[in-house]
């Protein structure tokens, strides 16, 4: 709508006749259709105010974050619903107030938990002495949870270069021990009277191989290098596992019952790292059933994944706990590092998986691995058609 057309089409009022009237009249209501399509499609929630504060008019966005019904508010006061905010000084235009407003972020827990970014413009309504404002306001949630992942990130980070760096220096005396268990256990095989010594070196060997062995993979985890992927069938890793920790389950008292899974179809992972998130799953339902006890591993598919899911029988976790387990160096182990669940996190999310945890107190824990189906990885690729910048597009 041209800039004063309104006021000249006041002032002609008395000179138009009925046909022309009519024609204005309906390219008025058609621009005001227009205008309050735009309105409502807008993203930001606006709000008009009148100089005390009540709600003349707002958009559909300004409904939704604030919990209103513009249609049965109308006249309500906008503190109802934005609280935290002396209207009245804004209204006056209060310079202490004013700035305040200007850059202000607020948290609302109703209709929903977010955080508003608002400011407040003034206006004159309809006489230079009647003065309202409009608050235009803007979703900034997902600002604020990027920035808290920006963190995290950086954090996590650095947890696990101190963990790599931890790690490598205890890689160091193993090597050491290594060394040493073989030339003492050189020196025995010239004494025949040492054969119970030379068993209990053997198993000394054996014990530092296995650490030796589980420092490497968790370097391998920590260390922010992306996965080497290559087509497997998860249901061999698993069983890989599971015959690493045959001694320490055998120790435990558990018994392991486990799925065939050779139907299964095949993914595209980093065996070792997949290894190591496996161990320290399994290795965390053993250590849950310290009196023996039975951990269940079963396998399925759905359209677009594999699922393995380890089931024990243990003690459980909390719900206060549960929201907080992938979190770094957080345990309720006495002698845990808080690391092993944030690893097992970061593994299968760099393979595009995904990770649930269900338990209940003193009823056992089940953990759900879905790890992306290879041949539908295939079929995505197939339904492209190659171009000759080498890019893809979609067939009709």
């Amino acid at each position: 709508m041209k800039a004063g057309f309104l006021d000249k089409l006041i002032g002609r009022l008395d000179r138009l006749d009925p046909d022309h009237l009519q024609a204005h009249i309906l390219r008025l209501a058609r621009e005001k259709g227009l205008l309050e399509t735009i309105f409502h499609a807008l993203q930001e929630g606006i709000v008009l105010l009148d100089g005390r504060g009540r709600m003349l008019y707002a958009n559909r966005a300004a409904g939704r974050l604030l919990g209103f019904d513009i249609e049965h508010n109308e006249g309500d006061p906008l503190a109802r619903f934005l609280r935290g905010v002396d209207w009245n000084l804004v209204l006056r235009l209060d310079e202490g107030e004013w700035s305040r407003v200007v850059s202000r972020e607020i948290e609302i827990h109703y209709p929903e938990h977010r955080f508003l970014a608002f400011y407040v413009v003034p206006l004159t309504l309809q006489e230079p002495a009647e003065r309202g404002a409009v608050v235009i306001l803007r979703d900034v949630t997902r600002d604020r949870q990027s920035q808290a992942e920006n963190v995290e990130s950086e954090r996590l980070r650095a947890i696990m270069l101190l963990a790599a760096g931890v790690a490598h220096e205890i890689g160091n005396p193993l090597n050491s021990l290594s060394i040493h268990l073989q030339l003492l256990r050189r020196e025995m095989d010239d004494t025949p009277q040492a054969t119970s010594l030379r068993e209990l070196v053997d198993v000394c060997r054996r014990e530092v191989e296995r650490l030796d062995r589980i420092v490497a993979q968790f370097l391998q985890a920590v260390r922010p290098v992306p996965p080497q992927l290559e087509s497997a069938q998860i249901a061999e890793i698993v069983r890989e596992t599971v015959e690493f920790l045959r001694h320490e389950i055998a120790d435990r008292n558990v018994t392991v019952e486990m799925d065939d899974g050779a139907a299964l179809p095949s993914v595209r992972v980093d065996r070792h790292q997949m290894r190591q998130a496996f161990f320290n799953i399994v290795k965390n339902a053993i250590e849950a059933m310290p009196g023996g006890g039975r951990l269940s591993i079963s396998f399925s598919e759905t359209d677009r994944f594999v699922v393995v899911t380890f089931r024990d029988t243990g003690k459980g976790i909390r719900s206060e706990d549960l929201s907080r387990v992938f979190e770094p160096y957080y345990t309720t182990k006495a002698r845990g590092s808080g690391l092993g669940l944030m690893i097992v996190h970061r593994i299968i999310r760099d393979h595009g998986g995904e990770i649930e945890i269900h338990s209940e107190p003193e009823r056992g824990t089940a953990v759900l691995i879905s790890l992306p189906r290879e041949d539908r990885l295939i079929r995505l690729l197939e339904s492209g058609t190659a171009t000759r910048s080498g890019e893809y597009s979609r067939e009709g």
